[in-house]
């Protein structure tokens, strides 16, 4: 068996390190994963001035709070595109000191070869976990929400059938299918949307946020939560 035909049971008895986004795949990717391995940290990446996560356009209050009412440490650091590679292998290696045998992440569709996250945790020595890998996109959604996580749409790509009024939407079978039908993938992996979580069976308590004005930066859109 080839490596990547692993790559979906590696966390199995394993301690494991999670990259976590905030929002629904990379949740779901660290539900599946503790209930087979053992969860030591959550990796975060920001942008170069560490008041935004890179991936999702979070504040860092917000990400610890999910972080605290998961109950795990978050591995984080700031990061240019330039030195993006180095630092995040560098938070790898911090992690692997301290247990982590594997990094899990919530990607569903990255290629068996070439894979960059398999790159990089063989450089720091440890093994990639995908648990959704190669999933169907809209099972993965219909998981999510049947598991009674709820997650709110934070950023919409308007040049790809997403709308303004999408933002601050909760993740529901309605909205899903809203989505399916105007020709948008029910997980966004084109680009589509993004999400935060803010309930579910991996927190403690749910996340209480407050919703700032919308943002607009060219094709995209963002509604900013704050903690509260």
């Amino acid at each position: 068996m080839t490596a990547s035909m692993n790559w979906k049971n590696n966390a199995h008895g394993h301690k494991f390190i999670a990259s976590f986004s905030g929002g629904k795949d990379g949740s779901l990717a660290l539900y599946q994963s503790m209930k087979v391995g053992e969860a030591v940290g959550l990796i975060v990446m920001m942008e170069e001035e560490g008041k935004r996560s890179r991936s999702h356009n979070m504040p860092p209050e917000i990400i610890h709070a999910q972080a605290d009412s998961i109950g795990l440490p978050v591995y984080t650091a700031a990061a240019s595109w330039e030195d993006y590679e180095t630092v995040f292998i560098d938070l790898l290696v911090k992690a692997k000191n301290k247990g982590a045998e594997v990094l899990v992440t919530g990607d569903l569709d990255m290629p068996a070869h070439g894979c960059w996250h398999d790159e990089v945790t063989k450089k720091a020595g440890l093994k990639l976990g995908m648990p959704l890998w190669e999933m169907n996109h809209g099972q993965v959604v219909k998981e999510f929400i049947d598991l009674g996580f709820a997650a709110t749409v934070v950023t919409v790509n308007l040049s790809l059938g997403m709308r303004e009024e999408d933002l601050g939407r909760t993740l529901d079978h309605e909205y899903i299918q809203e989505l399916v039908n105007r020709g948008i993938d029910p997980c966004g992996e084109g680009g589509e949307f993004h999400t935060t979580v803010l309930d579910g069976p991996i927190f403690k308590y749910p996340i209480s946020v407050r919703k700032g004005e919308i943002l607009k930066d060219g094709d995209y859109a963002f509604l900013p939560l704050r903690s509260g």
